[in-house]
């Protein structure tokens, strides 16, 4: 399962921010400087695809791709 979610979080980071080189210990503002824009722009990719609202306080502590896949679990964000 998390391959799975690996591959979609790597496809929408890629499509939102032309940023291709991800792996799970990726940072999204450290290694890939990403700006609040680019971020909310993934979420709403995110919110769009799960039907869902992920609350801005939340968002703030994904700072991997880990950190995004552990999140999806364990919210059941898993059928992608």
């Amino acid at each position: 399962m998390e391959e799975k979610l690996f591959k979609f979080i790597k496809d929408v980071v890629g499509k939102v921010t032309g940023k291709k080189n991800i792996i799970y210990d990726t940072d999204f503002v450290k290694d890939l400087g990403l700006n609040s824009f680019d971020i909310m722009n993934i979420v709403c990719v995110f919110e769009d695809k799960f039907d869902t609202e992920i609350p801005s306080r939340d968002v703030w502590k994904l700072h991997t791709v880990k950190d995004v896949i552990d999140y999806m679990i364990k919210h059941g964000y898993t059928n992608v």
